[in-house]
């Protein structure tokens, strides 16, 4: 989605915005009218992300350089338009003047530099997503290292694996550290950031690893293999477009992702495992479902089925 919206963001000016569900906005303390007011006539830079969070960097007080691209480390810029999708939002791009989708909640009228005129619209069935102005700080984990900035309230948010600062021994030595098991650990998103149930297993199942694998007695080289395992699925799912399982997970342009077709044990229960034949099975983890291969992703010793994490 970052991807997708930044050739048609990027440089671009709000010229109107249109809220259809206040709702939307909750998170936005001075209310739908304030975010149109602040909102219209800015100045957007290019979206950058953390984990769940979205975010476009914006410049209000528009000046002779309006139509061209902004530097998101620009003094100017200091605030952003930040999206959460919660369970079912979706940025869609349309054209100036197409209908709305009767689930969009909030409309932004672009003038691009290139484009011309063109409109995002927040489509949410469920309204768990939302959108809020939200300052711009220092990120703290670039010390010495000045230009990057995130808005406030994602600053708890680690890193994801694909990000070019991404620390490897910093997360290798707090993973080691960590009192957990390590599917976890690869959820919690102030350790990585980037990896949902559906990647987890992936990578788990590339590394051979089970989900209640103690941290602690991780090697450091498997450790460092699965991590590398993130990264490849990561890319992967990336390339195909996402997961997509039903019509609440699209693009930009509406389009579904095809990484579905792609997974080795997610949603594979009963299905033979893709390297040993073994079916894959499926169990119940967090109040939610964990799937493995039986055969190449063995319970740890002394780990009965009675200690398993529920």
């Amino acid at each position: 989605m970052r991807a997708g919206l930044a050739p048609a963001v990027d440089g671009a000016v709000v010229e109107g915005v249109e809220v259809f569900d206040a709702r939307s906005l909750r998170r936005h303390l001075g209310g739908a009218d304030d975010f149109a007011r602040r909102l219209t006539g800015a100045v957007l830079a290019s979206p950058r992300r953390r984990g769940k969070f979205l975010w476009i960097p914006v410049a209000e007080r528009p000046t002779t350089a309006t139509r061209a691209r902004h530097d998101p480390a620009d003094p100017a810029v200091d605030e952003a338009l930040q999206v959460h999708l919660g369970m079912s939002g979706q940025m869609l791009l349309r054209e100036a003047g197409a209908p709305h989708d009767r689930l969009t909640r909030v409309a932004l009228a672009l003038a691009h530099p290139e484009h011309g005129e063109l409109r995002v619209d927040f489509v949410d069935q469920r309204i768990f997503g939302a959108m809020v102005l939200e300052p711009l700080v220092e990120a703290a984990d670039a010390p010495g290292e000045p230009g990057e900035r995130i808005p406030r309230n994602v600053a708890h948010i680690a890193r994801d694996p694909l990000d070019a600062r991404f620390d490897d021994a910093l997360f290798l030595r707090r993973l080691a550290a960590k009192r957990t098991t390590v599917k976890r650990a690869l959820l919690d998103q102030t350790l990585v950031s980037g990896i949902g149930n559906i990647y987890a297993d992936e990578a788990l199942w590339a590394a051979r690893l089970h989900y209640d694998q103690p941290t602690a007695s991780l090697p450091r080289p498997r450790a460092r293999a699965l991590l590398e395992e993130v990264r490849v699925v990561l890319r992967k799912a990336l390339a195909e477009g996402g997961t997509s399982f039903d019509w609440q997970y699209l693009n930009v342009n509406g389009q579904a992702g095809y990484f579905a077709h792609s997974l080795n044990a997610y949603d594979r229960a009963g299905q033979p495992c893709p390297r040993c034949g073994t079916p894959i099975v499926r169990e119940d983890w967090m109040n939610r479902g964990s799937f493995r291969c039986p055969r190449c992703q063995r319970r740890p010793r002394g780990l009965g089925p009675s200690a398993r994490r529920a």
